[in-house]
């Protein structure tokens, strides 16, 4: 398992570890209410973004928990297993495993995106625009004006395996989402 850096970042594993001892599947798949602490580097992407929003008169998106729980999982998983993709480590859509923490049940509308990246060296949030900016798939995602919300995990992973080549990295997710 990667040694994951900062304070926030070792407590939030540890409650997931101890909420995984205790909690049933269904539980853990979908938190009642999830509490999650952002880092600097998350708060910050947050920032950036909503700014780049702002500038093309979109609305800002709002925090969500749930969806910095989905996002998170994705990014341990994705450090654990050493693999880099939007579908899960099972091969499933990333919107079922984002469907877990981010309910589509009860709501008319729903819908999600998510934008991944990974870096060999510590990045800031204004470098994560700027790689998002430059693929017309994630600027679409920061672009649409149908989001409401969203989750952030910045995740950073030392020795990871398989395509991180045993290297210290960072790895973000955003998990985008809308329910009406």
């Amino acid at each position: 398992m990667p040694i994951l850096g900062g304070m926030a970042a070792a407590r939030r594993i540890v409650a997931l570890l101890a909420l995984a001892l205790v909690a049933s599947p269904a539980a853990l798949a979908a938190p009642s209410r999830p509490a999650v602490a952002l880092s600097t580097l998350e708060r910050s992407v947050l920032v950036d973004i909503n700014a780049l929003r702002a500038q093309h008169h979109l609305s800002k998106l709002r925090f969500s928990a749930r969806l910095t729980t989905a996002a998170l999982a994705h990014s341990q998983q994705m450090a654990n297993d050493g693999y880099f993709a939007h579908e899960s480590a099972d091969g499933s859509a990333f919107w079922k495993r984002v469907q877990r923490f981010y309910a589509s049940s009860q709501w008319r509308f729903w819908s999600v995106g998510e934008n991944l990246l990974w870096s060999v060296r510590d990045i800031d949030s204004h470098d994560a625009l700027s790689l998002w900016w430059e693929s017309p798939e994630h600027r679409r995602n920061l672009l649409n004006p149908a989001w409401r919300e969203i989750g952030i995990s910045a995740l950073h992973a030392a020795q990871a395996p398989g395509i991180y080549g045993g290297l210290d990295v960072t790895i973000v997710t955003t998990d985008f989402g809308v329910r009406r």
